[in-house]
């Protein structure tokens, strides 16, 4: 047993001795299918804080063979697959963090040189009978470790990519550092697998594939691993119920990131508000705004029109085949979008091919990034307003209301789009971004005899008392009386049954004055 080489148990024991632990044993008996196949190299990439160093910690306990963690399993999900023993600590594991050894070198190539130096002491430490030749490298070494003994190597490496990241504009070391695991990893019969973590997919820096023969399982497709990188929607359930916490606010912070048939959870984000029973932002205390702020600053293609839109909760199509999968190639809105997908930014929908943002948590970011930068002012300035007009709304002020939906469509409207009914319609989303504190938002709601235009119905932890639903009909140069009719006349509150009390908004926009007159009248369903 040694430092990198055949690690002991204890990280994945450490897991286990917390309150809060979700079983994600399952993954074993993926990654037990891609032994000694062609499918052997595995590539898991997520955003920071769902993880993926836990379940690497988890990986390396069960196939190391510097340990015995029976115990540890035999009571997990894993212990129920027929190959379970087969694969129980049979193997020689190589356990590395990249970070590691990047923070503690002057260069890519001191880095690799530290590494390969460390990984040398650990192999002449366990295996003595061998004569190892440092200078002909991991590669050679590791397989005169092979040929004597026939016990191949599970590698694991945890943040691969942070090289990439950190030295994103340096071309010539990071083709060593990939020629470097090109070399140490590929074609290798001594290798039986290779699971490696990072936040960005491997195959298109710059142009240099010598990653190829990874399988890549990303925020974009992950196919069958979306399960055991996050928390499931049924996971979070469970332990709501155990813990006491309420479902529906912690779905309404955390949840969001549809991959394949699952709803994923930010892991760390859960347990926190579990433990200290607030809802708050968690995983973005993580990061520092400013790696949000400076691409959002960007402002690629009309980028701050399109997070205008998706912070009024719309979505907004995708095309993440352009995008260069680094940090610093961007050649277009659409290559920011992508980028801030892998981040963990914003949710992605496959069948629909859009984006969004998840959950509260990530709008709370947004938000502050926005005010970071300091060139978005009209927009953080309707934000700012929008809890004032919840207030004024609810309190029944159709003047104040008129006045500042005014305010917020002079404000973020350009000169093209502002006589534009679908303009009116973002802009009262926008206006009333705070709202989403308190109530799920709806679009077109079918309603009586026809569609609301938009409906604010209180989120299921709110009282409806304090927060009644609202049905806002929007009119284009008509009459606002007409609106408030509209709403009756076609019996929209008829979908809103379950509540004693609805709020009928109706606001109309003069083209020729641009001005804004609201009505709001209390109607009782029961």
């Amino acid at each position: 047993m040694g430092i990198y080489l055949n690690p002991n148990n204890d990280r994945f024991k450490q897991a286990l001795n917390s309150e809060i632990y979700v079983d994600k044993s399952g993954l074993i008996s993926v990654t037990n299918k891609k032994i000694n196949t062609e499918q052997k190299y595995l590539c898991v990439s997520r955003p920071r804080r769902f993880g993926k160093s836990l379940n690497l910690g988890m990986l390396a306990a069960y196939y190391s063979r510097g340990c015995d963690s029976r115990a540890l399993f035999d009571n997990l999900v894993i212990a129920q697959d027929n190959n379970y023993q087969k694969h129980l600590n049979q193997y020689n594991v190589i356990y590395v963090n990249m970070q590691e050894f990047l923070s503690n070198s002057k260069n890519i190539e001191e880095m690799i040189e530290n590494l390969t130096e460390s990984l040398m002491i650990d192999f002449e430490d366990d295996f003595n009978e061998v004569v190892f030749h440092a200078k002909l490298g991991l590669t050679y070494n590791m397989k005169r470790i092979y040929a004597k003994f026939n016990i191949p190597f599970v590698i694991l490496i945890d943040e691969w990519d942070c090289v990439m990241r950190e030295h994103m504009n340096n071309k010539d070391g990071l083709k060593v550092y990939l020629d470097f695991l090109r070399s140490w990893l590929k074609d290798q019969n001594d290798v039986a697998l290779v699971y490696m973590t990072g936040i960005l997919p491997i195959k298109k820096y710059g142009t240099h594939s010598a990653l190829n023969m990874f399988d890549e399982f990303s925020m974009l497709d992950s196919e069958k691993f979306q399960r055991y990188i996050g928390f499931t929607d049924d996971e979070v359930k469970k332990l709501c119920e155990e813990y006491s916490a309420d479902y529906a606010e912690m779905k309404a912070w955390y949840d969001g990131y549809k991959l394949e048939d699952e709803e994923l959870y930010c892991p760390r984000s859960v347990v926190r508000a579990i433990d200290t029973k607030k809802f708050r932002g968690y995983w973005t205390e993580t990061e520092t705004y400013e790696a949000l702020a400076a691409y959002i600053a960007m402002n690629y293609d009309g980028l701050k029109d399109t997070v205008e839109k998706l912070l009024s909760g719309q979505e907004q199509s995708v095309d993440t085949r352009t995008f260069s999968n680094d940090m610093i190639t961007f050649a277009n809105q659409d290559d920011i979008l992508t980028l801030l997908i892998h981040l963990g930014y914003l949710g992605y929908h496959a069948d629909h091919k859009t984006v969004y943002i998840p959950n509260k948590e990530i709008a709370d970011e947004f938000v502050v990034s926005m005010k970071a930068t300091g060139l978005w002012k009209e927009t953080i300035e309707t934000v700012l307003a929008s809890r004032q007009l919840l207030s004024d709304t609810l309190k029944g002020d159709s003047q104040k209301v008129a006045e500042a939906i005014e305010a917020a469509h002079r404000r973020n409207s350009s000169i093209l789009n502002y006589n534009n009914e679908q303009s009116l319609r973002f802009i009262i989303l926008i206006a009333y971004y705070y709202a989403r504190e308190n109530y799920d938002i709806i679009q077109e709601m079918p309603g009586g005899d026809g569609f609301a235009d938009i409906v604010f119905t209180p989120k299921p932890f709110i009282d409806a008392a304090a927060f009644p639903p609202l049905i806002i009909e929007l009119k284009w140069n008509g009459k606002v009386e007409s609106a408030i009719d509209q709403i009756k006349s076609r019996h929209y509150p008829d979908a809103l049954t379950s509540y004693k009390t609805v709020l009928l908004v109706g606001i109309n926009y003069d083209k020729a004055s641009k001005k804004h007159e609201c009505i709001i009248d209390k109607y009782h369903l029961v």
